[in-house]
């Protein structure tokens, strides 16, 4: 992306508040265009008082300075108009700007969550909010103003004295030369430092949310080691940008000095030739001046743009990022569901050659229980996932009460079916409000009801705050029956019509096992209910048994139709003990 057309898209984001953002930047102009003035007003007065002598001095002096002041009044008001409001317009827009970000990548499929780290992601959103934060608050305070003031101070100049003007256009010239060499010279030197920076972030958040095991496997000094070396690896991508950038500052201030004295010189001889009054190299000086700090501001815009480039690439680029999801226009609002649901000739790959369900056809009619089984791989989780959306088939259909489920809105398809996850997965919040995820309405009464039926009432009150107790990252306070258990009773609150069961009883013990699998039993009741079990003993009542192997169903039917007919499923109640338990343990002969 070009500086300019990056530049462009960072100021679009201004949008909501177009009207302030133009007032202001209208008023900073006003503000440059005003300080033009005062050079020539200077330049007058001194010529004035050169060249006139006694009243006149004071007769032509006098409007001067009144129309002097009035200019500086109406600097002093242009500059407190952008004071009030510039800074509370950046803040409210990088606020926006985080969170249009942070609302826009929790709706991007999970195929990019698995290939971005969450690190990253939350880097690109803190560090492309400041870098938007602190051009706004240029673009409103000196950008505008900047390119106006060359845009008319060099004419201006020309006008004035165009002998002397060429030493300002010779500064411009090396100004420009300089900007754009170094540029050329450093910028996938930035693009890598920006990498660098990226895979920092990545590096930390990983060890972070694994600090169990860095701590088990004793590993904190290799970890420690390993974020050092790849510091060391950024500060030698930053240093040549650097020491480039300081060289531009250097040369750039001595041709400024440089210009001033030749100014100078220029100026004074120019006077002994009678081509140049003392008013005019007042005024030119004050032009030059004006000119040298617009053209150093100028540089730090592009420097400044330069540094923080990379940083918005990346966030642009994570905004672009589209989901392959998407609601077709005008999609219906599911209400009312019955729960009847069938998937046809549904077949899903992800970015592999391989497929990971094909062709899959099967009906589950409203209140059945569906079991799928097979091995890890097998597709039974992207089965479940394609029916509430987290992918779209690749060909084929699934329907929800006989209409293709993509005909619905993403809302109320997933409103209307609740899932528990193999891995309970858990916010950093208290017990009440991880229940209240699918239901944020619910009343304590209600919360109380479901937990209860999830067996997790008792635990929860053992906790120091019972339901307003902490659960920490991912969960981290509570045992792995804990979580599900706590998984379980959310499912129960939000009370959808279909449900999705993915392992959901697989970290309990025995007991609690059996205690669950009543209150899931009188759950499903009434209910379609898709049941993903490793254990099959917990699938002995299923309407109906889906054995998948690589993608396909291999084998159908229930459970006492499937153990006789001596099959892939009856070889798999056979490693698991026979009943559909865990295997015997046999002592060594």
């Amino acid at each position: 992306m070009s500086f300019l057309r990056l530049y462009a898209r960072v100021l679009g984001l201004l949008a909501a508040e177009r009207r302030l953002a133009i007032v202001l930047a209208l008023a900073n102009v006003a503000v440059a265009g005003l300080q033009f003035l005062e050079p020539v007003m200077f330049g007058r007065v001194i010529d004035v008082l050169t060249t006139r002598e006694g009243a006149a001095i004071w007769a032509e002096t006098l409007p001067l300075l009144a129309l002097w002041g009035a200019i500086g009044l109406g600097g002093i008001a242009a500059n407190i108009l952008v004071a009030l409001h510039a800074d509370r317009l950046a803040h409210r827009r990088r606020l926006a700007a985080m969170a249009r970000y942070f609302e826009h990548v929790l709706a991007l499929p999970a195929s990019f969550h698995i290939e971005t780290h969450s690190g990253t992601l939350i880097k690109v959103m803190l560090t492309g909010a400041d870098s938007l934060f602190g051009l706004w608050l240029g673009f409103l305070r000196e950008h505008l103003a900047t390119f106006v003031a060359l845009v008319i101070l060099i004419p201006l100049a020309l006008w004035l004295n165009w002998r002397l003007a060429l030493l300002l256009i010779v500064l411009a010239c090396i100004f420009a030369v300089l900007a754009v060499v170094v540029i050329g010279r450093t910028h996938r030197s930035q693009e890598a430092v920006n990498a660098y920076h990226s895979e920092l972030a990545a590096r930390a958040g990983d060890a972070l949310s694994n600090v169990m095991l860095i701590q088990s496997y004793v590993r904190l000094a290799l970890e420690a080691k390993q974020l050092a070396d790849l510091m060391q690896r950024l500060l030698q991508a930053q240093f040549p940008v650097l020491n480039w950038w300081a060289t531009v500052v250097v040369l750039t201030r001595a041709a400024s000095t440089i210009t001033v004295l030749l100014i100078f010189v220029l100026g004074a001889w120019l006077k002994t030739q009678g081509l140049a009054s003392v008013g005019e190299i007042v005024s030119f000086m004050g032009f030059a001046t004006m000119l040298i700090a617009r053209l150093e501001q100028a540089m730090n815009f592009v420097s400044s743009l330069f540094f923080e480039a990379p940083v918005l690439t990346e966030y642009f680029k994570t905004l672009d990022e589209r989901s392959l999801v998407n609601e077709k226009p005008g999609a219906a609002t599911l209400v009312k569901v019955k729960g009847d649901v069938a998937f046809e000739h549904v077949t899903f790959a992800y970015e592999t050659s391989r497929a990971a369900v094909e062709d899959l056809s099967f009906a589950a009619p409203a209140g059945a229980t569906v079991a799928l089984v097979g091995s890890t791989g097998a597709g039974k989780t992207t089965a479940m996932g394609l029916l509430h959306r987290l992918w779209d088939p690749t060909s084929g259909r699934i329907t929800v009460d006989g209409a293709d489920i993509r005909d619905y809105t993403l809302d109320s398809l997933r409103r209307n079916i609740g899932v528990v996850f193999q891995e309970s997965a858990l916010f950093h919040r208290s017990i009440a409000d991880n229940l209240r995820v699918g239901k944020p309405d619910a009343t304590m009464e209600e919360l109380t009801q479901a937990a209860r039926l999830a067996e997790a009432h008792d635990f929860i009150l053992r906790q120091p705050q019972g339901y307003d107790t902490l659960v920490g990252e991912r969960g981290a306070t509570l045992s792995g029956g804990e979580r599900q258990r706590l998984a379980i009773a959310r499912a129960l609150l939000k009370n959808p019509p279909i449900l999705i069961l993915d392992e959901a009883t697989s970290a309990l013990d025995t007991l609690t096992e059996a205690r669950v699998q009543q209150a899931l039993k009188a759950l499903m009741k009434g209910r379609t209910t898709f049941v993903i079990a490793h254990r099959l003993s917990t699938i002995r009542e299923a309407d109906l048994i889906l054995v998948l192997d690589h993608g396909r169903i291999v084998e159908r039917g229930r459970f006492s139709e499937l153990v006789q007919s001596d099959g892939p499923f009856a070889r798999l109640v056979s490693v698991q003990g026979g009943l559909g338990g865990p295997p015997p343990v046999t002592q060594p002969g």
